[in-house]
């Protein structure tokens, strides 16, 4: 057991880094976004289909992710992608730049066929994470394992606008992309030196089998919960990918911040969710083994959590204050994220050995709600104005988490 608690736990850690230098190679254009909108004479519109490039390999290869990392770990899967983000991540830095002069078609073009590979080696991120939970950490700490892992969002979000940023402002765009690809390299180099733990099963396979209702062995990705359960992700990732892909743009473009302000204020609702997402996992946790029991344990940190972040959102569409508009939208960030870790305990409580294909499945209904939200919103923006578009985001918010009242574990 205390091996478990020990090298398991700092593996985690690592896990945690590894996702967070994914995701600072994820976002690092949205922070770029307005010396590419200058340099090429891109239209939001056009903006928004660079962003969900990304996310249309990201989405679609979640499944076959989550199968490679079942069978092949997630230590190997995991090392091998995080070499990729930081050679992809350089290789955009050519458009446009000395021979590689582009136009505004072919700059699209070209960004849009990064951005979607740079997606589909992003994929086995949070799947490949969950494989290894599932395997390394006991269920009743899977909570706020997944929250640590997933804290990463917040982490890399709000690293990636002010690094970008002040590079940006000093050296231009191109270099401030390859400082942000900087850590994904080191953790390539990282992975090398680690070991993958043994499963938590193993030195105690006589205590699984008393403790059957614990197990990972059991498992049904094919239950109604679990198709809720990916339909209710599927909101929330709607909501959440927003802010990653618009928010600094909608401080800069439609509450009139500065640049360098922009950047700082655009990093509130990561640094907020640094500490949201753990703390949802661990609440729920602790939730679980209290009176609340495995099912509301799980229900009510998703429920509250997605409600509060539809009101915020609501609120700060609303509000004529900029300041307050972006305070009220981080903090809807921080709540719309930090049911993280519930949702990726209670898939494995439902599909067992097959956490990282149903993680792969359920990720893959959040991103295509993520593929769906950055280039829907401008064009509803377009139309009825931010104010409404951001009310349409409050709304699915709620909806998602009323879905939440009729999932339940398998057993």
């Amino acid at each position: 057991m205390k091996s478990d608690t020990g090298r398991n736990w700092r593996i985690v850690v690592i896990l945690c880094a590894t996702a967070t230098a994914g995701y600072m190679c994820r976002v690092n254009v949205s922070t770029a976004a307005p010396f590419l909108m200058n340099e090429f004479g891109l239209s939001q519109i056009e903006m928004g289909r660079i962003f969900s490039a990304f996310l249309l390999g990201y989405a679609f290869f979640q499944v076959p992710a989550g199968v490679l990392a079942d069978r092949i770990g997630a230590r190997r899967i995991l090392s091998w992608v995080a070499w990729l983000w930081f050679f992809i991540t350089v290789m955009q830095t050519f458009v446009g730049w000395g021979p590689f002069q582009s136009t505004a078609v072919t700059a699209i073009i070209v960004f849009m066929v990064f951005r979607f590979f740079l997606g589909i080696t992003a994929s086995p991120t949070y799947p490949g994470s969950a494989q290894g939970i599932s395997r390394w950490i006991r269920p009743q700490f899977q909570g706020r394992a997944n929250g640590i892992v997933i804290a990463s969002i917040g982490l890399g979000s709000a690293l990636a606008p002010p690094l970008v940023s002040y590079v940006m402002v000093t050296t231009g765009w191109r270099i401030a992309l390859i400082a942000s690809a900087i850590p994904a390299f080191a953790i390539a180099l990282l992975w090398l030196r680690i070991r993958e733990p043994a499963p938590v099963s193993q030195p105690e396979t006589k205590k699984v089998t008393t403790e059957s209702s614990d197990s990972p062995a059991k498992g049904d990705i094919r239950s109604g919960s679990f198709y809720l359960l990916t339909a209710s992700y599927t909101l929330q990732g709607y909501v959440g990918y927003i802010f990653v892909s618009w928010f600094y743009l909608y401080l800069v473009q439609e509450r009139n911040f500065g640049l360098l302000s922009g950047a700082w204020m655009s990093s509130l609702p990561w640094i907020l969710s640094i500490v949201s997402i753990p703390l949802g996992g661990l609440i729920s946790d602790r939730l679980v083994a209290g009176r609340a029991g495995k099912v509301w344990g799980r229900r009510i940190v998703p429920l509250t959590g997605m409600a509060f972040s539809g009101v915020l959102i609501s609120i700060g569409a609303h509000t004529g204050s900029a300041v307050m508009a972006a305070v009220c939208l981080a903090f809807a960030t921080a709540f719309i994220l930090c049911v993280e870790g519930p949702f990726w305990a209670m898939m494995m409580k439902i599909a067992g050995k097959k956490s990282g294909t149903a993680g792969g499945i359920m990720n893959m209904g959040s991103n295509l709600g993520g593929l769906l939200s950055p280039a829907i919103t401008p064009v509803i923006a377009s139309y009825l104005g931010w104010e409404n578009a951001l009310h349409v985001a409050a709304l699915l918010a709620i909806i998602g988490a009323v879905l939440w009242l009729f999932i339940k574990p398998a057993n």
